[in-house]
């Protein structure tokens, strides 16, 4: 289990929370007053947590991104939603588990949610195919939408995939069909779509299910064509270099943001959403109802409009 995973820059915070702890243990257990030793101990580490998490590098976020605690689509789901009743397979081949596509409710709406899944231990992980979705899984989620849009139910996306399954049986049974697929229908169904990065956000892999009326990013989440280390394998024959290859991407979300491909940061807890999921919940969760309301009020034909134009944006070319 992953209960005492540590980054290699959070081990001096670590350490520092440690010595408190015991500190705190000794004082309790032995009667001794040394408050204001803890005190200047906490005010330290104040200081070195403020100075470790303003300076990570884009590497750094890509890890913690990937942080085996940090909370997963499901982990979302039960926090903000209830009366959440999953639907399973596509109709046509299997249900792919590395995406958990249903229905429920979020405050007072009815929402279909759709969001890929990991896990924390090997069978989990094997099972969920690392939240590497197969062609199935696109027509599985596709599945779910077509139905959110019969019975004008709003979704709520959750994005967090290293990529696509690639497969030589996901080629076979027409992968970036069904993801080309996915990204067509999304721009023609009328119901609103609120997508959220929560971690990783790579390639087709996140587009499949990532066109939607507005993009929210989690802080230390990360969103790319490709994941750091395929990067540097392509040029430089080489994974090592792979913190390299994510300066060269500007995969973080605040790149995303000043270039536009995603419209809104939601701020994580100090040390990333893994150190306090529940603050994390709640800001997620209130910037979800806020755009919600928003979309809802659109008519049918400015909720398609404004999604187009969106990503049309995206793709403008300036010359000089």
């Amino acid at each position: 289990m992953s209960a005492g995973f540590v980054l290699e820059f959070e081990k001096p915070i670590v350490e520092l929370e440690r010595k408190i702890a015991e500190m705190k243990e000794f004082a309790s257990g032995e009667n001794v007053e040394l408050s204001r030793e803890i005190e200047s101990l906490e005010q330290k580490l104040d200081r070195l947590a403020d100075e470790i998490y303003s300076k990570l590098t884009r590497w750094e976020k890509v890890q913690l991104a990937r942080h085996p605690r940090r909370p997963y689509t499901l982990d979302y789901i039960n926090a903000l939603c209830h009366d959440f009743v999953e639907i399973h397979g596509d109709r046509g081949f299997a249900d792919d588990k590395a995406v958990v596509c249903g229905f429920g409710r979020f405050h007072t709406y009815k929402v279909a949610l759709v969001g890929q899944q990991k896990a924390r231990d090997t069978k989990g992980k094997l099972m969920r195919n690392f939240g590497m979705m197969h062609p199935e899984g696109y027509r599985k989620a596709l599945r779910v939408m077509r139905l959110a849009e019969k019975f004008e139910l709003p979704i709520l996306i959750f994005i967090d995939t290293p990529g696509a399954y690639p497969g030589i049986g996901a080629e076979e049974r027409g992968q970036a069909e069904a993801i080309a697929r996915n990204i067509r229908e999304m721009f023609r169904i009328k119901v609103p779509i609120i997508i959220s990065i929560i971690g990783e956000g790579a390639s087709g892999g996140a587009l499949g299910i990532g066109v939607g009326d507005v993009v929210l990013m989690l802080e230390n989440s990360w969103y790319s064509v490709i994941s750091p280390e395929g990067c540097a394998a392509i040029l430089w024959r080489d994974q090592a270099k792979a913190s390299e290859a994510a300066e060269a991407l500007k995969l973080t979300a605040q790149d995303m943001l000043e270039l536009e491909v995603i419209d809104k940061i939601i701020p994580e807890p100090r040390g990333g959403a893994h150190r306090n999921p529940q603050g994390v919940y709640e800001l997620l969760g209130k910037e979800i109802l806020t755009q919600l309301q928003y979309f809802n009020s659109l008519s049918k034909e400015q909720l398609l409009e404004q999604r187009t134009q969106k990503f049309r944006r995206m793709g403008e070319v300036l010359q000089i």
